[in-house]
């Protein structure tokens, strides 16, 4: 049994301290400072996550209470809430972002072959969509939504092959889906998968010009003309696959090139879906498919919203919300990560409600998810005769 490390040591452990002050460095972030440092501001925030914390004195409370343990875990004391609400406000956000864009990049690694459906198309495929959060207007005014109402959009680029995200950008409420395409770096040969919500042609003709693909679903009140229609399987659900061209002097300006139009009906929901895309190359089920694997994305901002602390703010401006929010996906990616290390079946929620118990115990990851049973069979042996037989 490991007698050192405890389960939250060893979660930390896949933490690249070089890499770590690389990022600090760059934003200048232990600049005069003494005892708390970014490092312990991160563990801090990473324990407050995977143990559910609900807010800065519910954190600094529990830290106390476990304060023998917390130096085996890389914390050398407890926090009072007045230094981690400073260090919320003040820390830089983006050290915490860039740092896990390091941790996005191993993942990614890790997980490049969990795909199946992927594992057959050599592009790189990515689901973009995004997910609002509430909050209130009195304590958050940045983050303006409607008259009475203040929310966040947090935009996420996934990676299909792992769930995992590559691109997270925080905005106020107001803020346009479609604008986001302006800031994603489109890598060739690879498909963005979105819903109508990105269809806007000046945008994805960009997307074309970069030789990059998208997977889209057409409007309803999109004008074309059709050009070809190729033969398709009715059996799987496909109802045609045509290539054709927008109509319209401003669509036909924005989008001068061939589209292709793919209509399947989904058998399991009756539902029949009609897709935009301008990749003539894969089969006309594979953007069916595709388009399908884009619900990830609605599951990985489920996920979180569940099962790590975005939803509740430790901090009200846009620096503390920033800190959290990139930390809880660090949070997620560490769990990930040690997933894929330890080579664990059980998923992540069931790994995260086990760590939650037993962050400070000092026993190994694997032995807290071994299926045994077992059964005590010694006998008493006090080493001495006895007085009476039996």
């Amino acid at each position: 049994m490991n007698q050192g490390k405890t389960i939250f040591a060893q979660i930390m452990s896949n933490i690249s301290k070089y890499e770590f002050e690389k990022c600090v460095e760059r934003y200048k972030g232990n600049y005069k400072v003494q005892s708390f440092t970014c490092l312990e501001h991160f563990y801090v925030m990473c324990f407050a996550q995977l143990t559910y914390r609900e807010s800065l004195r519910d954190i600094a409370a529990c830290l106390v209470a476990f304060s023998t343990k917390l130096y085996h875990s890389g914390i050398k004391n407890a926090v009072p809430k007045s230094t981690l609400a400073e260090a919320n406000e003040n820390r830089d956000w983006r050290i915490y972002a860039d740092f896990a864009q390091v941790l996005i990049k191993e993942a990614r690694l890790l997980y490049k072959k969990d795909n199946e459906l992927l594992n057959e198309i050599d592009n790189m495929a990515y689901a973009l969509d995004s997910s609002t959060i509430d909050l209130c207007l009195s304590l958050f005014p940045w983050a303006k939504f409607r008259k009475k109402k203040a929310a966040v959009k947090m935009h996420t680029l996934l990676d299909l092959r792992g769930s995992i995200p590559t691109f997270i950008e925080i905005t106020d409420g107001l803020c346009h889906d479609v604008n986001i395409l302006d800031k994603i770096f489109i890598e060739p040969d690879s498909i963005y998968v979105m819903d109508k919500g990105y269809v806007d042609f000046k945008r994805l003709y960009k997307v074309t010009q970069d030789k990059a693909y998208f997977v889209t679903r057409a409007k309803d009140n999109m004008a074309y003309r059709r050009v070809y229609s190729s033969k398709v399987d009715k059996s799987t659900g496909l109802k045609f696959d045509q290539k054709v061209k927008l109509t319209g002097y401003y669509k036909k300006k924005d989008y001068p090139d061939y589209l292709r139009i793919v209509k399947f009906l989904d058998s399991e929901t009756g539902i029949t879906y009609v897709f935009l895309t301008n990749n003539f190359i894969l089969p006309a089920i594979t953007i069916a498919q595709l388009y399908k694997e884009r619900w990830k994305v609605e599951l990985f901002f489920k996920w979180i919203k569940q099962h790590l602390r975005i939803k509740a703010f430790y901090g009200t401006s846009y620096n503390a919300v920033c800190c959290q929010i990139w930390i809880a996906i660090s949070a997620y990616l560490l769990v990930a990560i040690t997933k894929k290390k330890l080579n664990i079946e059980q998923n992540l929620y069931t790994l995260l409600q086990t760590f939650s118990l037993s962050v400070f115990e000092k026993t190994t990851i694997n032995e807290l998810f071994i299926k045994q049973h077992y059964i005590n069979n010694t006998t008493q042996d006090y080493n001495q005769l006895t007085i009476f037989d039996l």
